[in-house]
């Protein structure tokens, strides 16, 4: 069932009315364990407010044109919110991987990453928790079949609800030890990451340069 105008437009006025109200407030006469409760409910709105975002991005990013939006959407996106380009690259990348998506068909599917963004969408897990989720999923080879990628995924998401993302992603990584102790990755793994980024010149003259090279590229580099 479709959202009216009207209902988006009274959702995200009660909202702001609700925010403003919670900024005018003092908490002198809170004991620490109830400050400490409503940190916990500032964070969980925190983390369930890119949910929203997913939604809109994706739709902008499938209903609109470069014309329409004078330019591609990570820089519309950047300009308009006032963030950097990365950070708009970044919010594009995660909305294609936990936001609603679309069939040809216009029939809805679910997020790629089914789990993580139920998580998210609760206010369970944060930025960090899908940072790590996202990075786990998409470094795994290509032979690792669908049906372990989601078990795999579900687990993940599972725990990050129970832990800090450093230590998730010490369990991410004893996973991916698990699915391929051997290291296996094809070329076409490898070519998903490899590339170099040359950053802005610094006022010395000097330039920031990172990235992902092949093992043949790092092999023929430390041999100089």
């Amino acid at each position: 069932m479709c959202s009216t105008r009207e209902e988006i437009t009274e959702a995200f006025a009660s909202l702001a009315t609700a925010l403003s109200r919670v900024l005018g407030l003092t908490f002198d006469a809170l004991t620490t364990p109830e400050r400490l409760a409503l940190l916990e409910h500032c964070e969980t709105a925190r983390r369930q407010l890119p949910s929203v975002e997913h939604t809109l991005i994706n739709q902008i990013g499938e209903q609109s044109t470069e014309e329409e939006l004078g330019g591609k959407l990570g820089l519309t996106l950047a300009d308009r919110l006032r963030i950097t380009r990365s950070e708009a690259k970044r919010r594009v990348a995660e909305a294609a991987d936990l936001g609603q998506r679309r069939a040809l068909t216009g029939e809805p599917l679910p997020p790629l990453l089914t789990a993580t963004a139920k998580a998210q969408r609760h206010g369970l897990i944060g930025d960090g928790h899908v940072e790590v989720i996202r990075a786990f999923v998409h470094r795994l080879p290509s032979w690792v079949d669908l049906k372990t990628l989601e078990k795999a995924e579900r687990d993940l998401a599972k725990q990050a609800t129970q832990y800090r993302p450093d230590q998730l992603a010490k369990l991410a990584a004893r996973i991916m030890d698990c699915l391929n102790p051997d290291g296996d990755y094809t070329d076409e793994d490898r070519a998903r990451r490899r590339g170099l980024t040359l950053g802005k010149q610094d006022v010395d003259g000097m330039s920031r340069l990172s990235g992902y090279v092949t093992p043949e590229l790092r092999a023929t580099i430390e041999a100089v």
